[in-house]
């Protein structure tokens, strides 16, 4: 999944760029309101965690301005300690969650967890279709309730596919939300790594959509 990370202060950014690349998210960084409007505006993320004291552009005006222009990423807002106002000011702007500085990073990484599936209309941390089962918080997969090794890639993809089970994903689509570089974005990359999952999952699971791209289905065919 992408994330996008709008923060001005650049320790902090850092912090929150390694914590989430290593819990396997894909990670966009911006330090300033107007860049992070822009990327916002202009990507489709799973997530964004949105700094409200931002420069050139407050994060309130950031996230009215999305949400005027009917972006519904998922947005979980940083305030201050003290900082209630910003709190009542930020869900009302749109946001979804708020995490209270300082906080820990498996705070924000349960929340992430929650507004992700949420938007997904999955209710349980463990997300099931048919014989498999895609743990994310510990971000384990089993098959008939056998544990399954899979690579970090691997379980980008098949957790992406359980979070939106039942619709036809493009490979366009899966690789902007599991690769990190552009250059890893080709649908060879895509139509390589189903096969592997497959050889792993047996042929059931994914199902080929000819033309349109992949889909988990609920049940084995």
């Amino acid at each position: 999944m992408r994330i996008l990370v709008v923060e001005d202060e650049r320790r902090i950014a850092a912090d929150l760029w390694h914590s989430l690349t290593q819990a396997g998210y894909v990670v966009d960084l911006a330090h300033d309101g107007e860049d992070g409007w822009f990327r916002g505006d202009s990507e489709a993320y799973d997530a964004v965690v949105l700094d409200l004291g931002l420069p050139k552009i407050d994060g309130v005006t950031v996230l009215e301005r999305w949400r005027a222009a009917g972006r519904g990423h998922p947005v979980i807002i940083l305030t201050a300690r003290d900082g209630w106002r910003e709190k009542v000011d930020g869900i009302d702007a749109g946001a979804d969650d708020y995490v209270t500085k300082p906080f820990r990073i498996e705070e924000l990484l349960a929340r992430l967890r929650a507004v992700t599936r949420r938007r997904a209309g999955q209710t349980s941390a463990v997300l099931r279709a048919g014989r498999l089962a895609v743990d994310t918080a510990s971000r384990s997969v089993q098959l008939d309730g056998a544990s399954l090794a899979v690579t970090a890639l691997e379980y980008r993809l098949i957790a992406y596919l359980a979070h939106h089970r039942g619709r036809v994903l493009s490979q366009s689509e899966l690789s902007g939300h599991i690769y990190e570089q552009d250059i890893e974005r080709d649908s060879n990359a895509i139509e390589a790594l189903v096969l592997r999952l497959r050889r792993k999952l047996g042929n059931g699971l994914i199902v080929t959509r000819r033309g349109q791209g992949y889909v988990l289905a609920d049940e084995e065919a």
